[in-house]
């Protein structure tokens, strides 16, 4: 029962309704969580995490991202979607707009999750209390104009985890997004997507090196014990996934001067 479910999420339901979804499917206790919600008028890929694959939701949660989007131009939206409130200006951006790449910084949404002074800003701003929200810098690797037909245009966006598509499109000028899709997180993509979890082994592999240990170390290290890597891995990356003779994951592993020390264990 460990491992990433990929899920197709359809549009109308939260991503919090899916994962409860997964949760009653399972064995009582069964622990289920999520590595980065979708909006409900979006579509596309969720990944949920079932048991032991909960413990690593951070590594998981902090993989780019790549959407598909349409937008409305020459409107505006409240919410920077079409749940909010929305007014036809007829201002509409040059064809083809000017796309920014690169590291920027972005305002998030005032109709967003983000939390300010622990509340989230969505519950803030529909309670008509005045909401601040920080400026954040992001990475767009890809920001691409697909096709334009009369006020609708298609988008092809890559970028960090963190980024606000809706924030992305409203810098546009007058727009906002009337769909949005998200295609693929990491190495996973929505055309992969279905009823049978990727084991927890295969799909932590596919987003860090693993390294193979000999049944003593891999005790060793899953009593919490640091390790001496191989040059080769310690110069090659931050974390690490470790595992047994038998391929089962052992521990993600922190790696500092060719040493590694045991981040998240999945033995006990």
């Amino acid at each position: 029962m460990d491992g990433v479910l990929l899920l197709d999420k359809p549009a109308g339901p939260t991503s919090h309704d899916l994962v409860a979804r997964v949760r009653r499917s399972l064995p009582r206790g069964t622990k289920v969580g999520h590595a980065g919600t979708l909006d409900p008028f979006a579509t596309g890929l969720l990944l949920v995490l079932v048991g032991r694959a909960t413990r690593a939701q951070r590594f998981l949660m902090g993989l780019p991202k790549a959407y598909e989007t349409v937008a409305r131009l020459g409107w505006t939206s409240t919410t920077g979607d079409p749940e909010g409130e929305r007014v036809h200006t007829g201002r509409v951006p040059p064809d083809p707009p000017p796309l920014a790449t690169g590291e920027l910084r972005q305002r998030p949404p005032a109709y967003s999750a983000v939390k300010i002074g622990g509340r989230r800003a969505y519950a803030l701003a529909r309670a008509g209390e005045e909401v601040d929200v920080p400026e954040r810098t992001v990475h767009v690797e890809r920001f691409e104009q697909l096709w334009r037909d009369g006020d609708r245009a298609g988008f092809a966006i890559e970028c960090s985890s963190g980024t606000y598509v809706r924030s992305l499109i409203a810098g546009l000028g007058d727009a906002y997004c009337l769909e949005l899709r998200r295609t693929r997180i990491g190495p996973f993509d929505v055309a992969d997507a279905g009823d049978e979890p990727v084991p927890l082994g295969r799909a932590l592999s596919a987003v860090m090196p693993a390294l193979a240990l000999d049944e003593d170390a891999a005790r060793r290290l899953g009593h919490g014990q640091r390790l001496e890597l191989p040059a080769r891995i310690g110069e090659a990356a931050t974390h690490v996934l470790a595992v047994d003779p038998a391929g089962e994951p052992v521990a993600i592993v922190e790696v500092e001067d060719g040493v590694a020390r045991p981040r998240v264990g999945f033995r006990a």
